[in-house]
């Protein structure tokens, strides 16, 4: 999925945190890596881009979507069925199992019908990523690395048209940076999505199409 991104303004408090970004617009079927100082506004970009918050100016474009105007029922619906998201902190829930958890975008969106198709390509997450031997476990039971990988697994079960990765390396030893990096590509490219990774580790940038550093926006305000 395309997006575009005109004269966007957003900002918590402003004399804590304001984001502005006068133009930015990443290719469909792209592989992006974001890097930047902590607090640039990395991870407020990615959630920008999903609906999550919505801009206090300007215009996000995601395919065929204009985040900004569409209703809260709207863009979580539109995140449902658009997006996958690795978020930081994982974001997965202790009263389910590993399986369960990559399942999940299957429980909320209505639409979506899981099948035989669906659970084959959980198996297969699962021995990509190391962890088939766990899909029963609780997830209090795993350590950070194995709760990041299940939260990548999730991301990628339904094939979304845009994939947004917070950090997705942050847990892991650097083989398994390289191979959930490699597979993020292959998934990119197999299902022509859009990736946005964002990073600190600059080990992990051969291959990906383009690398943004947020400090552009500070200093040059317009990344093409």
């Amino acid at each position: 999925m395309r997006t575009s991104i005109q004269d966007l303004l957003f900002s918590f408090n402003p004399r804590s945190f304001s984001l502005h970004i006068p133009h930015l617009e990443i290719e469909s079927g792209s592989k992006t890596a974001i890097v930047g100082p902590s607090g640039s506004g990395k991870t407020t970009l990615l959630r920008l881009l999903s609906g999550i918050y919505i801009p206090q100016g300007g215009r996000i474009q995601v395919g065929d979507h204009e985040v900004g105007k569409m209703s809260d029922t709207e863009r979580r619906r539109f995140r449902i069925q658009n997006i996958g998201f690795v978020f930081q902190e994982f974001e997965l829930l202790e009263h389910l199992n590993v399986r369960e958890n990559i399942r999940l975008p299957f429980r909320i969106n209505r639409h979506a019908e899981p099948d035989t198709h669906w659970d084959e390509a959980l198996e297969e997450l699962a021995k990509d990523l190391g962890f088939s031997n766990k899909l029963e476990r609780r997830i209090d039971a795993l350590s950070q690395g194995e709760k990041q990988r299940v939260a990548v697994a999730r991301a990628l079960l339904t094939q979304p048209g845009l994939l947004l990765a917070d950090e997705p390396t942050g847990n892991l030893d650097p083989e398994n940076k390289s191979n959930l990096r490699d597979l993020l590509f292959s998934h990119s490219a197999k299902n022509h999505s859009t990736l946005i990774v964002v990073t600190h580790d600059h080990s992990l940038l051969d291959g990906f199409d383009r690398v943004i550093d947020f400090e552009d926006f500070r200093i040059k305000g317009d990344v093409r």
